[in-house]
């Protein structure tokens, strides 16, 4: 008989940080329907500034993540420019969940299934901390920038339109 995978189980996401040591807490809240990353920033009463969105770009040969706060808009010009290609798109959200192994609205930047070119947006580089989807609605994690980086191999680029 298959065992039932109870929804406080610990996500891939969660599971990455827990193996690699890295401080992090969890916060979990009421998901929402929409807007996800503006209604986590309203949950948590945290700075929305500091809520990072994940959003998976197709830059024709692959895709990639771009982690950039929930108040900004991502430049793919700038997301091409710095993958070294000359155009990106946004992922089709099927192909998106896919290959990370999350639902849209809770991809996180970390444990994705398939290891991703991952980017964030400078303006969250010396935050003492930022909040990323946790890898399912309603969950994120919060954790310094820099362990970010570290974790998912991401480099810091000015993102933000």
């Amino acid at each position: 008989m298959a065992k039932k995978r109870s929804s406080a189980a610990p996500t891939a996401a969660v599971r990455v940080l827990i193996e690699a040591g890295i401080p992090h807490e969890l916060q979990r809240f009421d998901a929402g329907h929409d807007h996800f990353g503006q209604h986590a920033a309203d949950a948590l009463e945290a700075p929305a500034e500091l809520i990072l969105k994940t959003l998976v770009i197709d830059h024709g040969s692959g895709l990639a993540v771009c982690c950039i706060p929930v108040t900004g808009r991502l430049s793919l010009k700038k997301a091409a420019a710095a993958l070294g290609v000359s155009k990106a798109t946004m992922a089709d959200p099927a192909k998106a969940s896919r290959s990370s192994g999350y639902i849209p609205g809770g991809i996180s930047p970390i444990g994705q299934r398939t290891s991703l070119p991952t980017l964030i947006d400078t303006s969250v580089h010396d935050a003492p901390a930022v909040y990323v989807s946790g890898g399912r609605r309603g969950l994120d994690i919060t954790l310094s920038p820099t362990d970010l980086a570290t974790v998912t191999g991401a480099h810091f680029i000015d993102l933000v339109q």
